[in-house]
């Protein structure tokens, strides 16, 4: 039996979202800025891209580039951008808040503040979780908060170098959250990535803000065509 893989392809412009689809990703995540790790997208680019693309698409809900660490105002913001966000028909949300008061961990409270004001999108709890000082702490925490994924790099700059968190991260999950691997994924490294995690679900940018849309349609076929062969080794 062929396990399914859900591919998440990242990116910051309508032109390479409508590429990542015709390439054959299985949702989007939106974001202004990848440069700085992404920054909630411009009520144009959320509105534009909703048009002219059919798969789901979640959008970032990050007001500024930097910490994880929100003022009350920052945080009044986020829900204003959720607000538009559901206005548009954004199919969920990405976003993460930490706190630093006992060294950093998840900002539970406002974290479940964001889950239950975004309802009914639901909400992935995007790499900030990877700061934390306790990863098997941070993970029940945003189990607690009503979030339905983590986007997780082990604890690591790149997923290939966290997979032994990664692993232990599904496990412990045992299907109350989901847990997708991402940050530095790409199709040379995504199968010692799925084979050791048996994550289904993973999420890459491929490189989107220094590619053209043509190209980028490519490389998200080729990375859709890898992903369905591991998927059918791994079945």
């Amino acid at each position: 039996m062929t396990i399914n893989v859900l591919i998440e392809i990242c990116v910051e412009k309508v032109a390479h979202a409508i590429a990542a689809e015709n390439g054959g990703a299985d949702r989007i995540e939106l974001c202004s800025d990848l440069s700085s790790g992404g920054v909630t997208p411009s009520v144009a680019l959320m509105r534009a891209t909703r048009e002219q693309v059919r798969i789901p698409i979640y959008g970032m809900i990050r007001p500024r580039a930097g910490n994880f660490i929100y003022s009350d105002s920052e945080f009044e913001s986020m829900k204003r951008e959720i607000q538009v966000a559901k206005e548009i028909g954004l199919d969920g949300v990405v976003l993460g808040l930490l706190d630093q008061t006992q060294g950093m961990h998840v900002d539970r409270e406002r974290t479940s503040a964001l889950v239950q004001y975004a309802h009914p999108l639901p909400v992935t709890f995007h790499r900030a979780f990877d700061l934390c000082a306790d990863l098997n702490d941070a993970l029940e925490a945003v189990i607690a908060t009503g979030a339905i994924r983590i986007l997780t790099s082990g604890g690591k700059s790149h997923a290939a170098d966290g997979l032994t968190n990664l692993e232990h991260l599904v496990t412990t999950s045992a299907g109350r959250i989901g847990i997708m691997p991402g940050g530095g994924v790409r199709p040379e490294n995504a199968e010692p990535i799925l084979r050791r995690t048996r994550a289904r679900e993973i999420h890459s940018s491929l490189d989107t803000s220094c590619t053209s849309p043509a190209l980028f349609e490519v490389k998200v076929r080729e990375f859709k065509v890898a992903i369905e062969n591991l998927a059918r080794s791994l079945g």
